[in-house]
């Protein structure tokens, strides 16, 4: 079994795939190119170069936010595509989920943050137990300030990463001080091989998510969305 994993909810752009016993091949880019101009490239040269082609897949993953409102729409429309074209089925995997992993196996708590904008970010605790990252709290959109209250009650050293990590690192140094661990640049954002990896895990379990009801999952509503719901409560 190979599983396409698509990860397009930050400024990251990547695509992998992954093998039942090791990573085929993975492709990632930290541009200022659009996705949309990015991400099919990337992937007809991933496939180019590993020797395979879509008839070579068994499964395809995506990362369904939270994330980049543009950014997700992107990458699941581009995924469904591949869906229908090839009718291979599809798994959505939520960003932080995927984030997580580059902290795999590391101790105390685990905490991927990305910047959500508006002062606030989104984030999920994590811990490593028994070969596995448990999620322990809801996904959370709230302010830096609270999430590291949220960290600061657990007493154990935590583990920051994502690309809220360089706009907001001192916030979460003043309130945990020496239990704060950053991880080192090359692991601090997102990878579609993690994308993959948990979309392979899914699909192995008999996982398969509806094709036309899979959508993206923002945590909060849209900046359009709140736009509509002002407009209709002013009628």
């Amino acid at each position: 079994m190979r599983v396409l994993g698509l990860d397009s909810a930050t400024n990251v752009a990547s695509v992998a795939v992954m093998g039942e016993q090791h990573l085929v091949a993975e492709a990632w880019l930290n541009t200022r190119k659009t996705h949309s101009q990015r991400l099919m490239p990337m992937l007809a040269q991933l496939l180019q170069e590993a020797d395979l082609t879509l008839a070579d897949l068994s499964g395809l993953a995506v990362a369904i936010g939270p994330g980049s409102f543009t950014g997700l729409r992107i990458g699941l429309a581009t995924v469904k595509g591949l869906a229908l074209v090839t009718g291979l089925p599809v798994v959505g995997i939520p960003t932080l989920d995927a984030l997580a992993l580059n902290a795999a196996g590391f101790p105390g708590i685990v905490c991927p943050i990305l910047n959500a904008r508006k002062q606030e970010v989104y984030g999920a605790v994590y811990a490593w137990r028994e070969g596995e990252m448990e999620r322990l709290t809801e996904y959370l959109a709230v302010s830096p300030e609270a999430l590291a209250e949220i960290l600061d009650a657990y007493c154990q050293p935590v583990t920051l990463l994502g690309d809220g990590v360089p706009i907001y690192r001192q916030v979460f140094h003043q309130r945990l001080g020496n239990r704060l661990v950053l991880l080192p640049l090359p692991q601090l954002l997102g990878r579609a091989a993690q994308v993959a990896y948990l979309g392979l895990r899914a699909l192995q379990a008999g996982r398969r998510d509806d094709l036309h009801s899979l959508k993206p999952f923002y945590i909060r509503p849209s900046e359009a969305e709140v736009r509509m719901a002002q407009r209709l409560a002013g009628e």
